[in-house]
């Protein structure tokens, strides 16, 4: 069978090709993909090339398809899988393969017949063998391929600890009807942050998200409403920090004066980490989830509060297979709503000068359908291109519909009347 598929050459050598899959082995599974969507990491890998650490060092004679956070449906099965799976089976991957002797190699990075950005693939006998392939029960393909970015949130959640004075057992997650501030949280990634905190595990009591943009924390506020939050016992604070004569004091003010049991970091700017060193309580912990650029980053923080508050740091940027369950059960639960991530929306034909210029790109998520032909389009401007396209008409409508929200009936209706450039496999 054959694919079309937007291979890695070389640093910024992406080119969208058809070319034939192998064979299917015993233990290899052929796939369909719907959805993909787009990561700084694809954009690393595409920048560095061979000098990328999970990239082949021979990627310009033996190409890889980029792209791994994907969503789709088994089309063949291998003979020696058939007892755990089907033709027809919704699926979603653990990208983070963590292979004996070869932890670099991953989806999207090292391998020749499966990535993100293509049609088809053949899922190989290591992403089976170490359980990788996860099966996905949602309503919405894009909901599966945002599972990952979700699960790492998971993991960030799960890796925050508290322990009680004079024990030396650590209790992982969140302090459940505790105090979460999320600092800079109105961003893609906040959004589902907060949708976890309001919906996921170990839910707060008091939780205060603050960003520097009054429009986004305005959107934040639209998406989540106060009183909703507060319908499930949640009191729920927007503050804008950037307006506040002492940030410190208004966000502590919005937890009755009182210190966080969680703060939680979401841009690399030291005077957030100096925030967050200030807002913790007594064995607070405080969240680094932001990735810096720079490998000497670095920050002012109270040590006398370590000493005598017991404050405490983690840090973390992904999320393991069991937090990738998670999200694809809270998601087909229909407990969170991954689309708050997603703000442009395109075709494989867009897919290469996207992951190039992704870091010029302002926005959250870039969801692209592998069948489909589309520039990678802003949700914000369906309604003007909807003046003279009638597709554009049609998703605006829906997303107004949806809050301005992607949504389940959008990716029907785009992939139901979107330009095709190949049709999916038939079952």
């Amino acid at each position: 069978m054959q694919t079309l598929a937007l291979r890695l050459y070389g640093k910024n050598d992406l080119r969208l090709e058809k070319f034939d899959l192998p064979t299917l082995g015993e233990d290899e599974i052929l796939a369909d993909i719907v959805s993909n969507s787009i990561c700084m990491s694809d954009h690393k890998a595409a920048a560095q090339g061979p000098d990328h650490k999970r990239v082949p060092k021979d990627v310009a004679q033996r190409p890889i398809i980029i792209g791994h956070e994907f969503c789709g449906r088994i089309l063949q099965v291998g003979q020696k899988l058939t007892d755990k799976f089907r033709p027809g089976q919704k699926y979603s991957i653990q990208p983070q393969l963590n292979i004996p002797g070869k932890e670099h190699m991953a989806p999207g990075y090292s391998f020749h017949h499966i990535g993100g950005q293509a049609t088809r693939i053949v899922i190989p006998r290591e992403v089976m063998q170490l359980d990788c392939l996860l099966s996905y029960e949602g309503d919405a393909y894009f909901k599966g391929s945002l599972a990952e970015p979700v699960c790492c949130i998971i993991g960030a959640y799960k890796t925050s600890y508290h322990y009680k004075a004079g024990e030396y057992a650590h209790q992982m997650g969140l302090q459940e009807g505790g105090s979460l501030a999320i600092l800079a949280g109105a961003g893609p990634m906040g959004l589902s942050a907060v949708d976890l905190a309001l919906h996921g595990e170990n839910r707060p009591a008091c939780l205060v998200v603050t960003d520097i943009d009054n429009s986004r924390l305005e959107r934040a506020a639209s998406i989540f409403p106060v009183a909703a939050a507060q319908a499930r016992g949640i009191r729920l604070h927007y503050i804008n920090t950037a307006t506040a004569a002492d940030p410190v004091a208004a966000i502590r003010a919005a937890n009755n004066g009182q210190g966080f049991d969680d703060v939680l970091v979401f841009a690399p700017v030291p005077a957030l980490v100096e925030q967050a060193s200030a807002l913790m309580g007594y064995n607070g912990c405080l969240n680094f989830f932001a990735g810096p650029s720079k490998p000497d980053f670095k920050a002012v923080m109270n040590f006398y509060d370590v000493h005598y508050m017991g404050h405490h740091v983690v840090g973390s940027s992904g999320g393991n297979t069991n937090d990738l369950r998670d999200a694809l059960r809270l998601s087909a639960a229909g407990r969170i709503n991954p689309s708050v991530m997603v703000t442009h929306v395109g075709g494989i034909d867009s897919a290469a000068q996207t992951t190039i210029d992704l870091p010029k790109i302002p926005g959250g998520k870039r969801l692209v359908y592998t069948h489909i032909a589309l520039p990678m389009t802003a949700i914000s401007d369906f309604d003007k291109l909807g003046a003279s396209d009638p597709l554009y008409a049609g998703l605006a409508e829906i997303c107004h519909r949806n809050n301005g929200l992607w949504s389940t009936e959008a990716e029907r209706y785009l992939l139901k009347h979107g330009k095709r450039l190949e049709a999916d496999a038939t079952l």
